[in-house]
């Protein structure tokens, strides 16, 4: 019994390791789509397209300025997700008062003592540390997330309370570019099936079919993905959180639509479409990290 606890364990290891040596090959999967697209829009079919004159310029030039805008909010989004650190848990972090009255998290409240002073705090017994509300251990990064989502092989990190705004912009312009990159080369796409003749080499027609139908998978996947996470966001939940309360009766931390958005991508909304926060905004980072509970709703949103 013990030698089978034991491997179950480093099995478990293994897979985790496995998976952080995953991201990197993700990431070169993503460049690698990005490549693809590039080529095939760019180079090979609307480039060329610049010097043909009349509507074919000005549609050319209408999907190469909108492809070029879109691919650079992509990797700005998506790198920021990769080395935006998510969330570590503060070492001079306590628990509030109303935490330690026992006000307890609903996700966890089994995880608490039965001591009835301090069965509203929560302690990760891997950390060795205690667990502010909405926190939860990364097997795989090895360490406490807060407001942690879960953690995305695709961007060999955690999506947590700090990256989660990125991670749900690298959601949205993938969305819009694989879908511009998809209907541009739609008209490419029917024309390979056509019984006429199409310019260009094998390669190039290739390439372009390729770039097709990954981008079209890829919009097709990624619209899921962005459907689920625009109405987690509205319910100010993540996707363990989602999983967990199901038992809850009602959510705390929901301070209605708006206050939900503005937790996740600030009050300055010159900053909701980019991959960054006004100064106004860091300096609610407490709230916004979970490591204080909503404020009541009866509260201006300039209070949470």
């Amino acid at each position: 019994m013990y030698r089978s606890g034991v491997m179950m364990a480093w099995n478990v290891f293994k897979f985790c390791t496995a998976l952080r040596g995953l991201g990197s090959i993700m990431i070169l999967l993503v460049l690698g789509v990005v490549g693809v697209s590039y080529y095939a829009v760019v180079i090979t079919n609307y480039g060329p397209a610049l010097a043909a004159g009349g509507v074919d310029t000005l549609q050319a030039l209408a999907v190469l300025i909108s492809f070029h805008c879109l691919l650079v909010m992509l990797l700005w989004s998506y790198f920021s997700v990769v080395f935006t650190d998510p969330g570590s848990v503060p070492s001079s972090w306590r628990p509030t008062m109303d935490e330690e009255r026992g006000d307890a998290d609903p996700l966890t409240a089994s995880e608490f003592q039965s001591d009835t002073e301090s069965r509203g705090i929560r302690y990760c017994r891997k950390c060795n540390q205690l667990k502010p509300p909405r926190c939860h251990h990364c097997s795989i990064c090895g360490r406490c997330v807060l407001k942690m989502d879960h953690h995305c092989v695709w961007v060999v990190n955690c999506v947590g309370a700090l990256n989660y705004k990125y991670f749900l912009l690298f959601l949205l312009y993938t969305f819009l570019e694989t879908s511009l990159v998809a209907l541009s080369l739609l008209p490419h796409f029917i024309a390979f099936f056509s019984d006429g003749e199409i310019p260009g080499t094998p390669g190039t027609l290739a390439t372009t079919f390729l770039a097709f139908v990954l981008n079209l998978a890829f919009a097709l996947s990624v619209l899921g993905f962005l459907i689920m996470h625009i109405s987690m966001v509205a319910a100010n939940t993540t996707t363990i959180e989602a999983y967990e309360k199901k038992a809850t009766p009602k959510w705390r931390y929901d301070l209605g639509r708006k206050r939900n958005f503005e937790q996740v991508f600030g009050m300055d909304k010159r900053y909701w479409f980019i991959p960054s926060y006004s100064e106004e905004d860091l300096r609610r980072m407490p709230a916004l990290q979970g490591l204080e509970y909503p404020s009541k709703p009866d509260l201006s949103p300039q209070e949470f």
